[in-house]
C-alpha cells in the first residue's frame, strides 16, 4: 500500500514539473490573454498589410522580444513587464497602453502612435554601462500626452510629436517615493531633432548633451532642467519657462522667441552659452 501512495505521489510530482516547464516554453504569464507562443504564431502567419489585434488585452510579463509586430494594435493594452528587446514595433498603435516595468533594450518604436501611454521605470539597457546603443527609437512617433519616468539616454526622437508629453518627476521631491523612483527624467545625448514638444512638460529633466535643433518648444516647460551643452541651435522658445534652467554651453544661436521666453533672468549659467 505504501508503495503505491508513493507511486501516486511521484507521478504527481512529475505532472506538475512537466506542467511547470512547459508553462516556462511558452512564457506564460498568469493573467495574459495570449502566450508567448500564440502571438508569435499569429504574427508569423499575418498577411501582408494585416495588422494583428490585440487592442485592449492582457500581455503582461510576455517575453515577446526579437519580434516583428507588422504595425499590430495595441492600444489601451497592458503591456507591464513585456520584453521588447529588439522588437520591431515600427508604426504599431500603441496609444494609451500601459509600458511601465517594460523591456525596451533597442525596441524600435519609430512611427508608432504612443499617445497617452504611460512608461514608468521600463529597462532601457542591457548592462551598467547604459550604452546609447541599446536605447529604444522614437523617430518620427506620437507621443503627445505620453507620461514618462525614465533614463532614455541615447534615445532617437527626431521628428517625434510630444505635444503635451509630461516628462516631470513622479514626486514632488527627490527621494519621496520608492528607491526606484527617478528624482528627474534623465534625456542625455537624445535626438529630438525637429521634433514637437509644444507645452511639453519637462520639469528637472536631464537634457545634457541633447540635439534639440530645429525643435519647437512653445509654452514647454524646462524649469530646473540641466540644459547645459543641449544644441538649441533653429529652435522655437516662444512662451517657454527656463526658470532655474542650467544653460551653461548650450547653443542658443537661431533660436527664435527668445524674448518671450519666462524665467530667463532666473537661469543659470546663461552667460556661459553660445548664441
Amino acid at each position: 500500500m505504501a508503495a503505491v501512495v508513493r507511486y501516486s505521489q511521484g507521478l504527481v510530482f512529475a505532472l506538475a514539473l512537466a506542467t511547470a516547464a512547459s508553462a516556462a516554453d511558452e512564457n506564460v504569464s498568469p493573467d495574459a490573454d495570449f502566450t508567448a507562443r500564440e502571438i508569435t504564431q499569429q504574427l508569423f502567419k499575418a498577411k501582408p498589410g494585416e495588422r494583428v489585434d490585440y487592442a485592449g488585452r492582457d500581455l503582461t510579463y510576455l517575453d515577446l522580444s526579437g519580434l516583428d509586430f507588422k504595425q499590430a494594435r495595441l492600444s489601451r493594452s497592458d503591456l507591464y513587464g513585456v520584453d521588447f528587446t529588439g522588437s520591431d514595433l515600427k508604426g504599431a498603435d500603441m496609444s494609451y497602453a500601459r509600458l511601465d516595468r517594460a523591456v525596451l533594450i533597442r525596441a524600435d518604436m519609430s512611427g508608432a502612435n504612443l499617445r497617452g501611454s504611460t512608461i514608468f521605470r521600463p529597462t532601457v539597457y542591457s548592462d551598467m554601462q547604459n550604452s546609447p546603443a541599446d536605447a529604444p527609437r522614437f523617430a518620427g512617433a506620437n507621443l503627445s500626452g505620453v507620461r514618462v519616468q525614465a533614463d532614455l539616454s541615447g534615445a532617437d526622437f527626431r521628428g517625434a510629436d510630444l505635444t503635451y508629453a509630461d516628462l516631470s518627476p513622479l514626486e514632488d521631491r527627490p527621494g519621496q517615493g520608492t528607491l526606484v523612483t527617478l528624482a528627474r527624467n534623465v534625456l542625455k545625448s537624445c535626438d529630438f531633432s525637429g521634433a514637437t514638444l509644444r507645452h511639453a512638460n519637462l520639469t528637472r529633466s536631464v537634457l545634457m548633451f541633447s540635439s534639440l535643433v530645429g525643435a519647437d518648444l512653445t509654452g514647454a516647460l524646462l524649469v530646473e532642467a540641466d540644459l547645459s551643452k543641449v544644441d538649441f541651435s533653429g529652435a522655437n522658445l516662444s512662451g517657454a519657462d527656463v526658470t532655474g534652467a542650467d544653460f551653461d554651453s548650450a547653443n542658443l544661436a537661431g533660436v527664435k522667441g527668445l524674448d518671450t521666453v519666462k524665467g530667463l533672468d532666473r537661469a543659470i549659467n546663461l552667460d556661459k552659452a553660445f548664441r
